[in-house]
Order: C-alpha cells, then structure tokens, then sequence
C-alpha cells in the first residue's frame, strides 16, 4: 500500500474522532403550521375555510409567536408577565389598535386637562414602593364585594363605557356620604351610552371623562341591561321608550385627574373611596397571559388607547403591582385581570384616571 493511501486512510479515520456534531433544527413553518392549526379551531376562526384570508393571518401569527418569544425572555421572575397565544395573536399590532383599542383616545382625553372636573396632583414622586406610606399594604375591592363580573367589549370598542359602568356599579348608593364603596349597589352592564352618548362615539370610541360630563350635566339616569340591552353594535338610541321607572343610577359629581407623581395619593384614593377608571396603553397586552407587567409598556399620556377600571393592590408581593379589571372576558389574562407593577407609571395607569361620585336615585 502506498504512503499516500495510508496517509488518507489516517486522516478520514481521524475525523470520525473529531467530527462536530451538526444540530438540525425543526421547521419553525412546520411547528407553526400545526399551533395555528390548533389555535383556529380552539377560537373557531371564521377564516378556517378562507384560504387566502387563512394564509394572511398565518403569518401574522406567525409574528406573534416571535414576539411573545422575546417578550419572555425579558421576565426576570416567576412572577413577571408573562406571553402567549390569546384571541388577538391572528391580528397585526395596527389591526390590534384600531379593532380592540382606541388610537384617538389621547386626543379625546387632551380636551379635558382644561375643564374645571381636571385636577393635577402635585405631591411629591413615589417611583420608590417603599415611600409609599400610610396605606394598607394591601387592598382589593373584590374581597368587599363591590366588584362586578368580568365583561367582554367583544369587537365594540366602548371600553370608555365599560370601565366608567364598572366604576358606577361599586359606587351606586350613598355610598359616598361614608367615603367607601358600597358592597350591596349592584346592577348589570347595560348598552344606553354606546347609542345614546352625543357625538356618535359608540363602538368606534369615546372617553371616559365625557360620559361622565354627559350624564352629570343631563341628568341621564343609568339604566339596567335587562331593559337596555347591550348589542355590540351601534343602533339609535332607544332611551326615550324606556320608562323613567327604569332609571337606576344618577351622576352625582366627578373628577378626572392625573396623579403621575402623586401615586400616593391614588393609593389613598383606592382605599378611602372605591375602584376609579383609568385610560391606559395596552398596546403591548395582545399576547398578556399572567404575570406583573414592569417593561414595555410606554406611559405617555399620547399613548393612551383603552379604559380599565383600578380595583386594589398588593405591596406585599415580590413585584408590587396594581390590580386592573380589564373588559375582554375572564378567558383573558388572570381571569380577565392584569397586574401592572407599582412606582413606573407603566402603561399610563396613573396618568388620566376618572373618579366617579355615585349615588342612587
């Protein structure tokens, strides 16, 4: 055998030795493929028989997917927020916004920083939890009974209406003769105000400081669903064929405030009178499973595209964090809630929040 035979025949032998493994990864398209598969029938997609419209929304899905991937990697605890696959991961970040959200609810609330109902809170910054003095270290409306059902906006972008209605059903009674929410004023959501509020709003936005300047300065009592009852849509106002017998709820007096350096003072309020409504920036919650939300959601007052209702608090968690009642059903997020951490003004929570003074007919 030739030298140069051997010498081959050492070579090939020895890269069997110190062959690097190669690693193939799976087809992201084939993995993705079969969770949107899953994905249309767990929400029963009308599109699963649209193939064009099939193919669309794959892809927007798959978007959604690297998204959520990135946005767990930022979790810096069990207990941070956390992303995955909910009803809206079919839809693009703009088509998110203007079918779920409000992308003008910052210049319908910009009207308002003039209005006499306006308060600024100026009190001293509170970006340090452990500041935050003279409150429990706990609270939650829920645990008092105030707190109504979870509702869900479905495709209607009323979420001014929805927060502003949650607030009233803790606040019904004279319950603000004793400072405190009222545990046995409960009525249903109802749909008057997405037909009946001035200016055409209904499903296609609104805000939260003008419902409540609207039904204070006319006196409009709130009505119960079982009379009025919600739609998801928009038709003409029905509110002069219902019976003055039905009015259930009057507003009494409101503010609207920002309490950006002021987070004290929001803590109080929570305590000493009840859930408030506030607008915030959701932007970012599409995908939102569970979890304390402490990154990535942009405070700004420019920003601000949905309405939430506040309903307590927890310092006494690892991530401090506010407890937001949300309006998209209970199968979103912690059974319809969100949890936003304390002391960052994350998501705008403390920027615009409506107060409303209820009391019964």
């Amino acid at each position: 055998m030739e030298w140069r035979t051997v010498v081959v025949i050492i070579l090939v032998v020895s890269l069997c030795f110190f062959m690097i493994p190669i690693k193939v990864e799976p087809d992201k398209n084939i993995e993705d493929a079969k969770l949107f598969d899953n994905y249309v029938a767990q929400y029963n997609k009308s599109y699963k028989n649209d193939s064009a419209e099939y193919k669309e929304r794959f892809e927007r899905f798959q978007k959604s997917l690297r998204h959520i991937e990135k946005m767990n990697s930022f979790r810096s605890s069990q207990e941070s927020a956390y992303y995955g696959l909910t009803g809206f991961s079919d839809l693009s970040e703009d088509e998110f916004l203007q079918r779920i959200l409000l992308p003008d609810l910052a210049l319908r609330g910009q009207k308002h920083t003039t209005a006499s109902y306006y308060h600024q809170h100026f009190t001293n910054s509170v970006n340090r939890v452990k500041r935050i003095t003279g409150v429990p270290s706990k609270f939650d409306w829920r645990d008092r009974g105030v707190v109504g059902p979870v509702r869900n906006q479905e495709s209607c972008g009323a979420c001014w209406a929805f927060s502003t209605i949650g607030v009233a059903e803790s606040m019904r009674g004279n319950c603000w003769k004793e400072h405190v929410a009222c545990a046995k004023c409960k009525f249903d959501e109802n749909a008057f105000m997405i037909d009946c509020m001035p200016g055409g709003y209904g499903c296609q936005g609104g805000d939260i400081c003008s419902l409540l300047s609207w039904l204070l300065v006319s006196k409009t009592g709130i009505i119960s669903e079982n009379v009025y009852p919600l739609t998801w849509r928009n038709d003409a106002c029905r509110l002069s064929k219902t019976s003055a017998k039905t009015l259930e709820v009057k507003i009494t007096d409101f503010t609207c405030d920002s309490f950006v350096n002021a987070e004290s003072e929001l803590l109080t309020l929570l305590v000493t009178h009840g859930p408030v409504a506030a607008a915030v920036n959701a932007i970012s919650w599409q995908n939102y499973l569970g979890g304390v939300i402490q990154y990535h959601c942009d405070g700004s007052f420019n920003n601000m595209d949905h309405a939430v209702q506040i309903v307590g608090y927890d310092m006494e968690a690892s991530i401090p964090h506010y407890i937001i009642k949300n309006s998209w059903g209970s199968a979103f997020g912690n059974k319809g809630y969100i949890y936003i951490a304390i002391g960052k003004n994350l998501c705008g929570k403390i920027n615009y929040e409506s107060i409303a003074h209820i009391c019964a007919n």
